[in-house]
């Protein structure tokens, strides 16, 4: 296992991130930001102040010691193109190489097109489409088809940097931005989905999730429709400046940023006439990571919920971890039972997450771990699943008891599920604990399962590599809750 740190020195704040890496795998482990006005010095006089250089060589020797204490092998420095144009730059990073030993590179226009690309494409499920990328001085588009860019083009305006100058109302910053868009010309393919990531996009997920009262707080993979971004442009408009600021839970808590990546925001809905774009949390660092350590893209985007998960279970396995096993054995069950459970392949994902995950709630509590479970799969940032198909696989994991069931909290989430998918999540709640039993030794005794209707009665026999005698009476400890949801008696031979 090996530990690499991201340090990021951007306009407005410097980043520390930590990660562990291992078998082509990563995951992330500390993060620091403490904000410095870098840009504000640049921008006003195109040189960095003694003070800002003070406060930020002090912040480094504080990341370098935290670097040393969890024995990081590897730094990653890279620097935002912006203080290229300070011209005390060279002085400055000397400075900070001689107090800390860090060296930093900048970061080119091909540098964050390569990071950006690859941290979307290990965060959402399309094989092709546009990726927007707002940063804080400029704003990337990105083409990609099958694991590879098709081109790119930007402009010199993020959400900092738009405001520089006098200052600007939301539709002149909105009519600026719309303005370099239509000197370039760069159009998407009209059935390329869209997927936006940065600050101002994540903000808009928010707001968005605020205004229509959607029920997860999750970030990644959510959805904004063309009228859902009206909405958000309608609601900050009608506020004042005062009742913005307290706006909960956005990324960036300056007013000014708020409402300065919303206009950008909107000029892109505008300008592509977008009727819908995803939103990502990927951002560059989780790119510069996946970049610096081995393991192919191609074989995580062939199944990217299943990368997902192996990134997770890389860092929670031990020898006695059967969730593989358990996840094959569920998609075995799936099938098997297709013609007593009925349900369309739709919920084949959500029974891959729980079934993957099913004993995630360990980590909190072993007793009660498949309620547990339920946030643990919620709050588990898995990759290749749509946010309606988390919250299903959530609540499969905790019906792998069915008593755990509960109305009150599925009322909670009335506005994503139906009525059909309470019925699918009580039964495959019961496929998973039955998965989870099958693979009770912890080794691979039961490899198959062949299932036979008999009157009331099904006759599951299982094709074994070794005594199968435990994992028999586990099983059927299954036998009333599927006796319940699947109106047969549960035979295991």
């Amino acid at each position: 296992m090996e530990k690499i740190a991201i340090i990021e020195l951007a306009d407005s704040a410097t980043k520390l991130s930590i990660y562990k890496t291992q078998n082509g795998r990563y995951k992330l482990v500390r993060h620091e930001e403490d904000r410095v006005s870098i840009f504000k010095d640049i921008a006003e006089e195109k040189l960095l102040r003694p003070k800002t250089i003070t406060d930020v060589v002090s912040i480094l020797k504080i990341y370098r010691n935290v670097i040393e204490d969890n024995e990081v092998q590897k730094i990653i420095a890279v620097s935002d193109k912006a203080i290229a144009s300070a011209r005390n730059q060279r002085g400055f990073f000397d400075e900070v190489f001689n107090n800390t030993g860090i060296s930093f590179s900048f970061l080119n226009e091909e540098d964050v097109v390569k990071a950006i690309y690859t941290s979307v494409v290990n965060s959402i499920d399309n094989s092709k489409g546009g990726i927007i990328y707002i940063g804080a001085n400029d704003t990337y588009f990105i083409r990609y088809n099958r694991r590879t860019t098709l081109g790119y083009s930007s402009v010199p305006y993020g959400y900092e940097n738009i405001m520089e100058g006098t200052e600007k109302s939301f539709d002149e910053m909105k009519r600026l931005f719309l303005a370099e868009l239509n000197a370039r010309e760069f159009k998407f393919d009209v059935d390329s989905p869209l997927v936006g990531t940065g600050i101002p996009f994540i903000n808009l997920g928010r707001i968005s999730k605020k205004v229509n009262h959607y029920s997860l707080e999750l970030d990644n993979n959510y959805e904004v429709s063309a009228s859902s971004e009206k909405a958000v442009m309608n609601f900050v408009g009608g506020l004042d400046l005062e009742k913005v600021k307290k706006v909960k839970g956005l990324v960036d808590d300056r007013t000014e940023v708020l409402i300065s990546g919303l206009a950008i925001v909107s000029a892109v809905y505008d300008y592509f006439k977008a009727e819908q774009i995803t939103v990502t949390t990927a951002n560059t660092r989780d790119g510069l990571v996946a970049g610096s350590i081995s393991g192919e893209i191609q074989e995580k985007l062939s199944d990217l919920l299943a990368s997902s998960f192996y990134n997770i279970y890389e860092f929670e396995k031990t020898e006695l971890s059967a969730n593989l096993r358990v996840a094959n054995m569920a998609t075995i069950l799936f099938k098997q039972l297709k013609v007593m459970h009925k349900l369309p392949r739709a919920y084949v994902k959500p029974l891959r997450v729980a079934a993957y995950m099913f004993d995630s709630g360990k980590r909190v509590n072993f007793e009660d771990y498949e309620k547990h479970g339920f946030y643990a799969i919620l709050n588990s940032g898995l990759c290749g699943v749509s946010q309606k198909d988390l919250l299903l696989g959530a609540f499969i994991c905790e019906c792998q008891l069915a008593d755990n069931f509960s109305l009150s909290k599925w009322m909670k989430y009335k506005d994503i599920l139906t009525d059909e998918d309470l019925n699918a999540v009580r039964k495959l709640g019961v496929i998973v604990r039955l998965s989870a039993a099958l693979n009770s030794s912890k080794s691979e005794v039961v490899t198959d399962v062949m299932c036979d209707i008999l009157g009331d009665s099904i006759i599951m026999k299982l094709v074994v590599n070794g005594d199968p005698t435990y994992e028999i009476m586990q099983g059927m400890k299954v036998a009333r809750d599927y006796r319940k949801f699947f109106k047969k008696n549960l035979q295991l031979i």
